[in-house]
């Protein structure tokens, strides 16, 4: 039994000790991703010149709160959250065009004009930007290019560019995911409809 009872105490032990361990792990790991987002947002520069950029084909990868998108406050329902982005600058030697890829993606909060239920909107964007001195320039670039007007000394700010983006994205009537789906199965019932339509009712009678 003493010997039983010892056997239960060391594997308490060691399932404690491993336990501690994988605690440990997890609050590692979320220590580096954390030291890790940082790093990203810390490498991206508030103000850069597009033109160099371009030149060294830099690519940037970086983090910001919503709250500090100011142009957004207003459009969502909060600004709990974060924005993921990244701009990649090179140039296409065939067609002679600067240009930087934008990626985002985050979830805006909205508010569902439906349900006035707050919900997250997805929003993943990934958008060709085509560099120009002037607007003559524009009508030289291809279709999928959206055309960005740059000053001679470059002067860009990235989070100008994932402002704007997300701002053209909120919606202009916001509704959540399968609201139109709560409404087909909670339709009016005909007294219901009655009461809102008295001429419905009377065509009723008259059957």
């Amino acid at each position: 039994m003493c010997k039983n009872t010892q056997l239960g105490t060391a594997s308490l032990l060691r399932r404690c000790r491993s336990d501690n361990v994988s605690v440990a792990m997890d609050l590692t790991a979320a220590r580096l991703l954390l030291n890790i987002l940082q790093l990203m947002s810390a490498n991206v520069p508030e103000l850069l010149d597009a033109w160099r950029m371009v030149i060294a084909r830099r690519r940037f990868d970086g983090q910001v709160p919503l709250s500090e998108l100011t142009r957004l406050q207003g459009l969502v329902a909060d600004t709990e959250g974060q924005c993921t982005y990244s701009l990649e600058f090179d140039r296409d030697n065939i067609l002679q065009v600067s240009y930087v890829d934008l990626t985002i993606d985050t979830e805006l909060p909205l508010i569902c004009q439906r349900t006035m239920q707050r919900f997250l909107l997805p929003v993943s964007i990934k958008q060709r930007l085509g560099l120009i001195k002037d607007e003559e320039e524009e009508s030289a670039l291809p279709e999928e290019y959206e055309a960005m007007l740059v000053p001679e000394d470059g002067s860009l700010r990235p989070l100008d560019l994932v402002e704007d983006e997300l701002v053209l994205a909120v919606p202009v009537v916001a509704l959540a995911p399968g609201s139109e789906a709560v409404e087909r199965d909670f339709s009016a019932t005909e007294e219901e409809l009655s009461k809102a339509n008295p001429f419905a009712a009377l065509a009723a009678l008259k059957k």
